[in-house]
C-alpha cells in the first residue's frame, strides 16, 4: 500500500490507515527508503509524525525528504518486529539505527567425526558438528578451549595431522589430550569425553557434576580407587570453575548491554553469561545515523543483535528501552523460550550493568581518541601531498610470492573511519615470468582499473551507449581513490603509472612506499606525485597512516599467497592428466600406496590397476616423468 506525490500529504495518508499492526517505510525522492518502523497500530504510529508535536531535527529532515510511504499489515506485532529488522538489515535505510560489525562471532566447533576434534571457529558453519556460542570475544573461547582440554582431553589437531600420526603429540605428554591418534585411548572412553564436553558447553554443568559423583561413587565401592581419585578431582575443577564465575550464587545464562552516546556516536557493550561462566565483553559502534537518543540506539541494537544470534534467558538492560514488552515477545517465539528483559536491577546484576557502562564510556572514548588521531594523520597525509581536501579513499597494492611461486598482489582500501574490509581485492597473477614483480603489478593495477577508465568518446554518442556507461560507472572497480599506494620502489611506481596513463585516469595522487637503506620501520622513503623522493622520518602522523595502510596490504597479500601455495601442494600432479578422476586416481595411489610407488612403477604394472589402460598408463609414466611431448619410448617394467 502506498502514496505519493510532489509534495506528500501524511495527514491524509494516515487518514485511510488501519489500527493493525505492521510496518511502514518512508520513500524519498530517489526511490531509496529513509526509514522503517514498527507500529502496533499503523495509522497511529504514521499520524504521530504529522501532529503538531515538536520533534527533532532528524526527523524533520527525514519527513521533509518523504515523497511517499509505503506499508505492510502484520498479523501480530511479533512479526511486525521480526519484518522491520530484516528490512532495515537489507534496505540499510539512510535514517535507521544500523548495527555495524564486520567480524564473525567465535564459537567452539565439536566436528562429528569417529574421533570428534574440537575447536575454535569463525565464519560460515560448513564443516558438519556442533556449534557452541557465539562467544563475546577470542579470549573467552580460548577460555573455555583450555577447560576442555583439560578436563576431558579432547582433541584439537587438523584431520591431516591426526590420520598420520606415529607417536603422540607434545599435548597428550602434558595431559591435553588422550592420543586417539595412535590408540591410546577407547573409542568408547573417548566418546563418553565427547558426551561430558558436550554437557558442559550446553551449560548443564549441575547434571554433568551429579552424574560424575555418581561414577566416582561406583568405581570406590569397586575398589577402583585411581578412577575414583580421577573423577573426583574432575568434579572440584568443575565444582572449582562454578564457584568463582557463578553469578549471584547460582548457574546463569544471561547478556548484560549498556550504551554510551556522546552526540550522534555510540557505543553498546555486550557481557556475556553462560552457565554462570563470564565470556567477557565485546564492544558495537552502531552507526547512528544522527540520532542521539540511547533507548532508541540500546532498542535497534538488542532488536538487530539478536534477530541473529540465539538469546539468552535473561538479557539485563542498563536503562529501558521502547517497545520492550514487543521486543521480548519476538525474542521469546524466535528463540522458542522464554527471554527476558530487564532493567533498573538490583544487587549482584547491578553491579555488571555498571560494569557494562564504565565498559562502554571507556571504549567510546578510546574510539573517538582513535578516530581523532585518524583525522590527525590523514590531515598530515593531506598537506604532505599537496592536496586540497582530506583523501576519502586510499588504496594500497602489494605483491607477494616464494621465489615467484604463487604470485599474488592484494588490493586493501581505507576511508575515513579505517580499513573498509567488504572492498579488499585479491589477484592471482597468471602469464608472466616467475619472480618479475614488475609485470605482476602491472598487471594487478590494469585489471583493478580497466572498469574505472573513462569510456571513449564514440561510445557516449548515443543514448543507448549513455545507459551502458552508467551501467558501467555503477560498479564497485568504477570508484578511484584519492590516493594509491604502491609498496615497492621507482620500478613499481613507473608500472602503475603507465597503466593509469594507458587507460586516461586521472586525479589520482600515485605514491610509492620503498624502505629505506636501513630497511627499518620508519626509514621508508615515499616517491611523491610530483617526483620527490621524502623521508618523512618514524614520528611523521603521515608516515604512520602510510605505514598502517602498507602493513595491511603487505599482510593480505601474505594470506593469499600462503593459501594459494599450499593449495598447489595439496593438489596431486595426477589432476593434469586427461582421462584421470577421482576414482582412478584413488584406485591408482591405494595400488602403489601413494604418489611414490606411483612413480617408480612401469607402464605394464600401472596398466593392471583397475580401469587403467594401456595409452593411459602411458600418459601417467610420461606425465610423472617429464616426458610429454618428447616423443621418447617409455620402459615397460
Amino acid at each position: 500500500m502506498s502514496r505519493g506525490g510532489s509534495e506528500f500529504d501524511g495527514k491524509a495518508f494516515a487518514k485511510g490507515l488501519s489500527t493493525a499492526p505492521g510496518v511502514y517505510r518512508m520513500i524519498g525522492a530517489d526511490d531509496k527508503v529513509l526509514y522503517v518502523g514498527k507500529a502496533s497500530a499503523l495509522k497511529n504510529r504514521v499520524s504521530s509524525y504529522f501532529n503538531a508535536t515538536p520533534k527533532s531535527s532528524r526527523i524533520m529532515a527525514m519527513l521533509s525528504q518523504t515523497v511517499r510511504m509505503e506499508v505492510t499489515v502484520t498479523r501480530t506485532e511479533s512479526e511486525a518486529l521480526i519484518l522491520e529488522n530484516q528490512l532495515i538489515k537489507s534496505l540499510k535505510p539512510r535514517y535507521n539505527v544500523l548495527l555495524r560489525d564486520d567480524k564473525s562471532y567465535p564459537y567452539v566447533l565439536l566436528t562429528q567425526e569417529q574421533w570428534p576434534r574440537i575447536a575454535m571457529h569463525r565464519g560460515p558453519r560448513s564443516v558438519p558438528g556442533r556449534y557452541f556460542g557465539p562467544y563475546a570475544s577470542v579470549g573467552a573461547v580460548r577460555d573455555t578451549l583450555n577447560l576442555i582440554h583439560k578436563l576431558f582431553k579432547l582433541r584439537s589437531c587438523e584431520d591431516s595431522v591426526f590420520r598420520n600420526r606415529s607417536r603422540p603429540c607434545l599435548q597428550h605428554q602434558i595431559g591435553r589430550c588422550s592420543a586417539p591418534c595412535v590408540g591410546l585411548v577407547a573409542g568408547r572412553e573417548y566418546a563418553e569425553s565427547v558426551r561430558r564436553a558436550t554437557l558442559l558447553l550446553d551449560g548443564r554443568s549441575d547434571e554433568l557434576t551429579g552424574e560424575l559423583g555418581r561414577a566416582m561413587e561406583a568405581a570406590s565401592k569397586r575398589l577402583e580407587f585411581e578412577e575414583a581419585a580421577r573423577l573426583r578431582d574432575l568434579v572440584g575443577s568443575i565444582r572449582t570453575l562454578q564457584a568463582r564465575q557463578y553469578v549471584d550464587g547460582r548457574a546463569a545464562d544471561l547478556d548484560v548491554l549498556a550504551v554510551s552516546m556522546q552526540g550522534s556516536a555510540a557505543c553498546v557493550v555486550l557481557l556475556a553469561f553462560r552457565d554462570g561462566r563470564n565470556l567477557g565483553t565485546r564492544s558495537f559502534f552502531p552507526r547512528t545515523n544522527g540520532s542521539e537518543n540511547p533507548e532508541e540506539v540500546l532498542a535497534a541494537f538488542v532488536s538487530q543483535y539478536y534477530g541473529e544470534q540465539i538469546p539468552p534467558r535473561e538479557i539485563v538492560l542498563d536503562r529501558d528501552i521502547p517497545d520492550r514488552e514487543l521486543i521480548e515477545q519476538a525474542l521469546s517465539s524466535s528463540g522458542e523460550r522464554k527471554v527476558q528483559l530487564r532493567c533498573r536491577v538490583r544487587g549482584e546484576r547491578a553491579g555488571y550493568v555498571d560494569m557494562a557502562t564504565r565498559n562502554a564510556q571507556v571504549a567510546l572514548a578510546t574510539e573517538r581518541t582513535s578516530h581523532a588521531a585518524q583525522l590527525a594523520r590523514a590531515e598530515a597525509l593531506r598537506d604532505l601531498l599537496g592536496m586540497a581536501a582530506l583523501p576519502s579513499r586510499i588504496e594500497c597494492f602489494d605483491i607477494s610470492h616464494t621465489m615467484g611461486e604463487a604470485t599474488v598482489a592484494s588490493c586493501v582500501v581505507f576511508d575515513a573511519e579505517g580499513p573498509v574490509r567488504g572492498q579488499y581485492r585479491r589477484y592471482n597473477i597468471a602469464g608472466i615470468e616467475p619472480g618479475d614483480d614488475y609485470a605482476a603489478m602491472h598487471q594487478a593495477i590494469s585489471r583493478r582499473f580497466r572498469r574505472a577508465a573513462p569510456a571513449p568518446a564514440e561510445e557516449v554518442a548515443d543514448a543507448g551507449v549513455n545507459a551502458k556507461v552508467g551501467k558501467r560507472a555503477s560498479k564497485a572497480e568504477a570508484v578511484l581513490p584519492d590516493i594509491l599506494l604502491i609498496d615497492g620502489g621507482a620500478g613499481q611506481v613507473a608500472q602503475a603509472k603507465s597503466v593509469l596513463d594507458e587507460l586516461g585516469i586521472e586525479g589520482v595522487a600515485l605514491v610509492g612506499v620503498a624502505k629505506g637503506p636501513a630497511r627499518r620501520p620508519g626509514d621508508e622513503e615515499l616517491l611523491l606525485p610530483d617526483g620527490r623522493c621524502v623521508r618523512p622520518g618514524a614520528d611523521a602522523p603521515a608516515l604512520q597512516l602510510i605505514q598502517q595502510v602498507r602493513d595491511e596490504a603487505h599482510r593480505f597479500a601474505i594470506t593469499g599467497h600462503r593459501g594459494r601455495r599450499q593449495k598447489a601442494r595439496n593438489t596431486s600432479r595426477l589432476d593434469d592428466i586427461a582421462g584421470i578422476g577421482p576414482r582412478r586416481r584413488g584406485n591408482l595411489l591405494r595400488h602403489f600406496g601413494g604418489l611414490g610407488g606411483l612413480k617408480a612403477a612401469g607402464v605394464e604394472e600401472i596398466s593392471r590397476v583397475e580401469g587403467v589402460n594401456h595409452a593411459l598408463a602411458e600418459r601417467i609414466y610420461a606425465t610423472l616423468h617429464g616426458l610429454e611431448g618428447q616423443g621418447a619410448s617409455t620402459p615397460t617394467e
